[in-house]
């Protein structure tokens, strides 16, 4: 058991169960509502009752959560409870900005802002031991990423549409091979290069978070794909549709490409608008469908590390693959992930689901916030900027590009009645 509760995997294992238990059981909070568009939508975020309740019951849960690290490392109970209430403000405040109507507008997410403020204040106030201590990035993000199981629910999925997962595999599949391909090519490292593999060509953010933690990447390396992800999904918010009408694309193409090609939700979003109602449905169905593949892509890219990285006995031969060996090292988050997929596929009910959806995700939201203020904290910005002297961003833009064109291809063929 001790060795159990030591083990950052198992510790978020069971924190995200015990979340999501209790949410099926009734004890969640209101979720937090950040959209504003002027001073006064702003003042009325901090006058609302249900964010006040909201606020207050998701800064609890993340102590409450936070606690668990403390089988983990030894820190004083004081410097843990300043270090998650600042950073939880510091979250909060990333959420304020990604919540403005026009920075929402044009997709950009709350991790980048979340990374950026806590680059900003390392950079201003350095980085205290008593604080380092006790940051523990990667067990919020794996505890988030177990959350993020119980909006994965493969009913929605299958109801969405066929041709959709059909387009959402293929495309995955493709693309992931090109740019682990490329990025090899370039000769990126291979935990930058699974991560980017990842993030082109599932869903962006979260797949880049979901590889990170089942090879238990570095967390500057996962900031540095992060940032790609956001910025270059900007322009083609912008030039994808515009590419759309100029292709004479009927909505169910234009979104279906765009859903299959943009790597943010927000992003997609915004652009599947600009085309019109239909294809903001057939961009969500897309996107929506290649995000059920993050845990059968989280399994696969463990396994694969697991036996990419064996090493060698004291005869000097390779370890034998056997099952010990990989359960040994498989992520056990993951086992957390499928099974709130699975719990709130066929065991919640319909009604539970839709009443605790928007918590869920507020909670997901928050421990991703707070991994990636402290990513931030704990990242040189020079360092960053200098991150495989352009190569990784290379590759990104390379297999972004592929990206653009088999997804177009695969739209254009398996839409043409849409």
């Amino acid at each position: 058991m001790r060795k159990i509760l030591k083990n950052e995997d198992w510790l978020a294992f069971f924190a995200g169960l015990a979340i999501l238990l209790a949410a099926w059981a009734g004890v969640y909070c209101p979720s937090v509502k950040f959209g504003w568009s002027d001073s006064s939508s702003f003042m009325g975020l901090f006058t609302s009752a249900g964010n006040l309740e909201g606020l207050s019951g998701t800064l609890l849960l993340i102590i409450l959560t936070g606690i668990f690290t403390l089988f983990l490392r030894k820190k004083k109970i004081f410097n843990l409870l300043m270090t998650l209430l600042l950073i939880f403000i510091l979250s909060i405040i990333s959420q304020l900005i990604s919540g403005f109507r026009p920075v929402k507008y044009y997709g950009f997410e709350y991790v980048i802002f979340a990374l950026l403020l806590g680059i900003l204040v390392r950079s201003i106030f350095g980085l205290p031991k008593w604080m380092e201590e006790s940051l523990h990035t990667e067990f919020y993000i794996k505890t988030g990423l177990v959350v993020l199981g119980a909006g994965i629910i493969f009913g929605e999925i299958l109801s969405a549409g066929l041709l959709g997962l059909i387009q959402a595999v293929i495309v995955v599949l493709a693309v992931w091979f090109f740019a682990y391909w490329i990025a090899k090519k370039l000769k990126v490292d291979d935990e930058m290069a699974l991560m980017l593999s990842s993030a082109v060509s599932i869903c962006g953010v979260s797949a880049a978070i979901a590889t990170a933690g089942a090879i238990k990447g570095d967390g500057k390396k996962l900031s540095y794909v992060v940032s790609l992800v956001l910025i270059v999904a900007l322009p083609m918010l912008i030039l994808l549709p515009i590419a759309a009408k100029f292709l004479g694309l009927n909505p169910a193409q234009a979104g279906a490409w765009i859903g299959g090609t943009i790597d943010t939700s927000g992003a997609v979003v915004a652009s599947g608008t600009i085309l019109g109602e239909e294809a903001l449905k057939f961009s969500t169905i897309v996107k929506f469908s290649q995000n059920v593949l993050i845990g059968f892509a989280a399994v696969a890219i463990s396994v694969f590390w697991v036996l990419k990285n064996r090493k060698n006995n004291k005869e000097g031969k390779m370890e034998k693959v056997d099952f010990g060996l990989i359960w040994d090292r498989f992520p056990k988050f993951v086992l957390g992930f499928l099974a709130a997929s699975l719990m709130y596929s066929f065991i919640v009910s319909p009604e539970n689901v839709a009443a605790t959806k928007d918590y869920l995700k507020g909670v997901q939201t928050a421990f991703f916030g707070i991994a990636f203020v402290g990513i931030g904290l704990e990242t040189d910005l020079k360092a960053l900027v200098k991150t495989g002297d352009g190569r990784p961003a290379w590759a990104f833009l390379l297999a972004q590009l592929f990206n653009i064109f088999i997804t177009l291809g695969i739209a254009f063929l398996l839409f043409r009645q849409g």
